[in-house]
């Protein structure tokens, strides 16, 4: 069984979906150690693709550090089909990145969300209800497609609220990165929790 496969999507690749896939896979490692590898895939890439093959954004990468994680061995991608269909989770910064998703592949909108939207449905979530969380990539892979499933009845037919987006910290100080990261582990050390309690 192929590892449970989260991609993180924002514009440029290069600051809030860098820094949300390398903070999930820290809160991962932080539940159940190396083997998180194993069970969980966290990835990225930007609908831009004008930073393709470039290093995290360096506040952002400061951030990553900070947090606990590694920027190492990170490069830019630009945004494809395959990514989208190749993951169980998408997870993008904004609305407008949503929708450019789903309108790539229309077939994954039950498995995508705004980051801030996923992360505010997550705590209503019934953790009883889901399948056994035991450390084996068939339950974590069984266990993560139930909470995109619950996480996706939750919404409904409501949409993603404005305050569900991560703002761009581009070119901003390291006081809005660390903003974001904050917001981004308001989303991603809850999910790593319930995946892996």
């Amino acid at each position: 069984m192929a590892p449970f496969t989260v991609l993180h999507v924002c514009m440029g690749n290069i600051c809030r979906s860098p820094m949300a896939e390398r903070l999930l896979a820290r809160a991962v490692r932080d539940r159940v150690g190396e083997q998180g590898d194993q069970l969980v895939r966290s990835v990225s890439a930007g609908t831009g693709g004008w930073h393709e093959g470039e290093e995290m954004n360096p506040p952002a990468a400061r951030q990553v550090r900070a947090r606990r994680g590694s920027d190492a061995g990170f490069e830019a991608r630009k945004l494809r089909g395959d990514f989208i269909d190749e993951a169980d989770l998408i997870l993008t910064a904004t609305a407008d990145q949503y929708d450019y998703v789903v309108a790539l592949r229309p077939a994954a909108a039950g498995r995508t969300f705004v980051t801030g939207e996923f992360g505010r449905l997550l705590g209503a979530v019934d953790a009883a209800a889901l399948p056994a969380g035991e450390p084996k990539p068939d339950a974590v892979h069984a266990r993560g497609v139930a909470i995109v499933e619950a996480v996706h009845v939750l919404r409904g037919d409501d949409g993603p609220r404005p305050a569900d987006d991560l703002d761009d910290p581009w070119g901003r100080g390291d006081q809005t990165f660390q903003r974001i990261g904050d917001e981004i582990e308001d989303t991603t050390v809850p999910f790593a929790t319930l995946l892996l309690p």
